[in-house]
């Protein structure tokens, strides 16, 4: 997995997705063991539908999930 397109110590122009990759790290992968490649990715869709896209607000997004700030756009 790669975190980043930029240099190490450079976060500041990939901001939400350096910290998309913390949480995910930090939260979510840290303690788990993957037997296969196909296990850690579905585990790791998992993590991006239901728990941050469904479940967590972002303050890039006015503390909204994902999914709501869609739901709003749309209406």
């Amino acid at each position: 997995m790669v975190p980043s397109m930029s240099r190490k110590g450079d976060c500041w122009d990939n901001a939400v997705m350096e910290r998309f990759f913390g949480t995910l790290k930090s939260e979510w992968t840290n303690a788990r063991r993957y037997v296969t490649r196909r296990e850690a990715i579905d585990d790791i869709a998992h993590f991006i539908e239901w728990e941050y896209n469904a479940g967590r607000g972002h303050t890039s997004l006015d503390d909204q999930t994902p999914i709501e700030r869609e739901l709003a756009a749309a209406a």
